[in-house]
């Protein structure tokens, strides 16, 4: 079960905007400069901000990364391959069971 968002969707988008429009005016602003600037105004926690404002610029080609759709699709790509390991050993040890139980000659 995921941990319950803190922050609702709407403030989020507000201060990533707001860190964006701060970096436009003045070009010389870093971005950690603007999340402090613009966290302590709106309530979030810089590192919070910091790291959506990165994840935002990764969505949107400006930074290499992993994008959020590709995060979902190998989370949900490992879960499967997990459970497709779990079918297969099931499958191996059933044919092995009757294996030995059709061919009573084999010392297992």
């Amino acid at each position: 079960m995921p941990a319950p968002r803190k922050y609702l969707p709407e403030l989020r988008e507000r201060a990533m905007r707001l860190v964006a429009q701060a970096r436009k005016e003045d070009p010389e602003l870093s971005l950690n400069a603007a999340v402090i600037r613009i966290g302590q105004r709106v309530g979030v926690n810089p590192d919070t901000l910091r790291g959506w404002c990165k994840q935002a610029e990764i969505d949107a080609g400006e930074r290499p990364g992993t994008t959020t759709s590709d995060a979902a699709r190998i989370k949900q790509l490992e879960a499967e391959n997990r459970e497709l390991k779990r079918a297969n050993e099931i499958l191996l040890a059933a044919s092995s069971f009757f294996a030995r139980e059709l061919d009573p000659r084999l010392p297992w």
